[in-house]
């Protein structure tokens, strides 16, 4: 389990593949320029809910992984997290979707 830490306080916690697939879209839209809001389940035990945050390009962001290795990175998966990332809703996690598909993005849970 990797930790994304937004701004020095605001943090979830994200298994490493996932949070691999979120930098790699996250980082692409800030190098761009296109600010867009953040949103993610908090766990059940610090009380469940959702956390949203605006990114853009001043924000400090760390992205801290559990593991040393690289994941393989899915292309259908980066799509999917960039469609949601570029839609009004903003960025939130989407399953992984298998090879030739693009996923699942009806909105944030």
């Amino acid at each position: 389990m990797g930790n994304f830490i937004y701004e020095g306080g605001v943090k979830t916690e994200i298994e490493d593949r996932a949070l691999t697939h979120l930098q790699l879209v996250i980082t692409a839209k800030l190098r761009r320029g296109e600010p867009f809001s953040f949103t993610w389940r908090e766990d059940l035990s610090i009380g469940g809910g959702r956390t949203t945050v605006w990114m853009h390009a001043s924000s400090s962001l760390v992205f801290k992984y559990s593991s040393g290795r690289q994941p393989s990175i899915n292309r259908n998966w980066i799509e999917a997290l960039a469609y949601t990332a570029s839609a009004p809703s903003g960025l939130y996690l989407v399953p992984e979707p298998t090879e030739g598909t693009t996923g699942n993005v009806d909105g944030p849970a």
